[in-house]
């Protein structure tokens, strides 16, 4: 059984990362799990999609490093933004959802969302691909 877990990136970030093996899913592509996730931000009432981006190829374009294991990385990109208490949340503004593939499995992961009630819905967004 996959569970959502908590690292931290760099020393600094903290970050959510569910693995979800391909032979305890349905999905097999990126752009299924993708769709996934773009259909709870749409259903979310104060969530809104602004867009998907393609890192594989944008790191392939650059001509960047891409682990040996990596086949594919994409990232749903949305904000709930329903508050503007001062500048700062803009600092921390839009969320990401990434999901990579590798041989053997999905890695989907997030910043940690400093709202807490964004923080619930993007958490259960990602625990239920392992449903």
């Amino acid at each position: 059984m996959s569970t959502l877990q908590k690292k931290t990136f760099k020393d600094t970030y903290p970050i959510y990362e569910l693995v979800l093996a391909k032979s305890d899913t349905a999905f097999t592509q990126v752009d299924q799990i993708l769709e996934q996730l773009s259909q709870a931000v749409a259903a979310h009432p104060k969530a809104t999609e602004i867009g998907r981006f393609d890192h594989f190829s944008h790191t392939q374009s650059v001509e960047g490093t891409i682990a040996e294991d990596i086949k594919d990385v994409k990232n749903l990109i949305f904000c709930f933004g329903w508050e503007l208490p001062s500048p700062d949340p803009v600092a921390v503004r839009p969320r990401a959802i990434g999901i990579t593939e590798r041989d053997n499995d999905f890695v989907i992961n997030f910043m940690h969302a400093p709202n807490p009630v964004a923080q619930e819905a993007i958490e259960n967004w990602v625990t239920a691909l392992a449903s």
